[in-house]
């Protein structure tokens, strides 16, 4: 069996194009069971491809759909002459006729409507059905936005999650580096001590064997006060140091808890996603879902107003109000045709058994008279009444219609606004991501030196992980756009 490429699949999937009236659409049943047979062809697709199909095969609102549509082309199937008419009457006592005696009347009539009709009747059916059969593709096309759109959700709080993870781990490598130099801080301060309570004991010592001027003179040499009050505000600034590494550590604990809440509250967020995928699918709600890895930001290549118009060429639901409009014009035309008179044609046939008369045998032959019919439609409110309607209803409709284009430019212009929008956000982001990992580098390597304080690079720390959220946002934003430029325009987009 030949492979075909995902883009052929894809037009195979949405691009289904009714079937002229004519032949109503008793093909178009194998044509969507096409779609919906899971063994119809192979496909080289990714998870998400084969996921669509799995909902067009088992969700049970578009199994409905597809049934009332199903139920509508029956309709096709009704129009038609109506049943023929037999009476029978019998005579409890034979009636006494010149032609002998009549033992009953049996009477076959078959009414014939005027001329177009049943035809007509049938057209208006196969509209109908048009238009049930346009409801369900718009239904394919919502669900298969609603599992696009799903799927890209929980890809975007796979990658927030990764991101937050990647933070923690940051956090962690700056508490480590943090505690080491805290831990060193504290020994030089104690090594330091150390050094300055030796020297004042020798020279104690000395200046006891020292007298007079010279004594006190080489007492204060050796006894050293100003290297003791050096000693002191080295000592105290080591105090320092240890003060403000503590205070680094107990920030970057503080971070590190505001992280692992928002980390618990994403992972608490997917679940409502899972499972709502999963009911697309008419699945188990914990069965699980083979996510991709990434997200990759796309560059999308189709012309704006082409775009556009092809959502006004291909949209289901401007093909069914189309399909509704035709309908409308064949029951008005249905209710003129009912104030047209009907034609019937039949038989009678009277037996008749001998009647003696005189001693003598009278008739006893039967009777058999052709006999026509004629409806006489006299009462026109009605007739005008239908046709009135008709009219109306084909008045609500061009209304309808032009509402739906109208609807389908705005979502139209609101998806490419969101497009661009990300596009402008990615390029934005991509530079300052560049240059606030550059900043924060630099920082960690100065802080390493003790040049700086922890509280910088927490700040730039922010702006990152800001960053990198936002851009993950930006892409999301690029996948939902072209999710529903799909849905809108009932066919796959070509992206680069």
């Amino acid at each position: 069996m030949k492979n075909i490429s995902l883009k052929a699949f894809g037009s195979r999937i949405w691009d289904i194009v009714p079937l002229p009236t004519s032949h109503v659409l008793s093909q178009v049943s194998a044509l969507v069971f096409t779609i919906l047979s899971p063994f119809v062809v192979e496909v080289n697709a990714q998870s998400l491809d084969e996921y669509l199909i799995q909902a067009a095969e088992n969700n049970p609102g578009l199994k409905a759909s597809y049934a009332r549509y199903e139920a509508t082309l029956e309709r096709t199937k009704q129009p038609g002459l109506p049943d023929p008419e037999l009476r029978i009457g019998l005579f409890l006592k034979p009636m006494e006729r010149y032609m002998g005696n009549q033992q009953a009347d049996i009477q076959l009539m078959q009414m014939f409507p005027w001329f177009g009709s049943v035809s007509t009747r049938r057209e208006e059916a196969n509209q109908m059905a048009l238009a049930k059969y346009q409801l369900f593709l718009e239904d394919k096309n919502e669900l298969m936005y609603l599992v696009k759109s799903t799927w890209y959700e929980m890809i975007r709080l796979n990658e927030e999650i990764r991101i937050v993870r990647e933070n923690l781990e940051f956090l962690q490598k700056h508490e480590e580096l943090a505690l080491i130099k805290f831990q060193t801080a504290g020994g030089s301060s104690a090594s330091q001590q150390t050094s300055t309570n030796a020297p004042t004991s020798a020279s104690s010592a000395t200046s006891a064997t020292s007298s007079g001027m010279n004594g006190m003179a080489g007492r204060s040499a050796l006894t050293g006060l100003p290297s003791t009050g050096m000693n002191s505000a080295m000592s105290s600034t080591a105090m320092g140091n240890a003060g403000t590494t503590m205070s680094d550590i107990l920030q970057l604990r503080i971070e590190k808890k505001d992280l692992e809440n928002t980390l618990a509250q994403l992972e608490a967020n997917l679940e409502p996603l899972q499972i709502k995928f999963n009911q697309l699918l008419n699945r188990e709600i914990h069965t699980e879902i083979m996510l991709t890895e990434g997200f990759s930001p796309l560059q999308l290549s189709p012309d704006k107003l082409a775009l556009l118009d092809s959502i006004k060429k291909n949209s289901p639901m401007l093909a069914m109000l189309d399909a509704e409009l035709a309908s409308y014009d064949q029951q008005a035309r249905m209710a003129r045709l009912d104030g047209r008179p009907m034609f019937g044609a039949g038989v009678n046939y009277m037996p008749f058994t001998e009647r003696q008369e005189s001693g003598m045998a009278m008739g006893g032959q039967d009777m058999v008279m052709p006999m026509v019919s004629v409806t006489m439609p006299i009462y026109r409110k009605k007739v005008n009444a239908r046709i009135r309607e008709a009219e109306l209803l084909k008045e609500a409709t061009v209304l309808d219609r032009q509402k739906t284009e109208n609807l389908l430019a705005m979502d139209w212009a609101n998806s490419f606004r969101d497009w661009e929008d990300a596009e402008r956000k990615l390029d934005l982001y991509a530079g300052q991501l560049e240059l606030t990992q550059q900043n924060l580098d630099l920082l960690s390597a100065s802080y390493t030196a003790g040049q700086v304080g922890m509280e910088k690079i927490l700040d730039v720390h922010h702006q990152l992980h800001s960053y990198q959220l936002k851009r993950i946002d930006a892409i999301n934003l690029q996948y939902q756009s072209l999710a529903m430029l799909e849905k809108l325009s009932a066919s796959p987009l070509l992206i680069d």
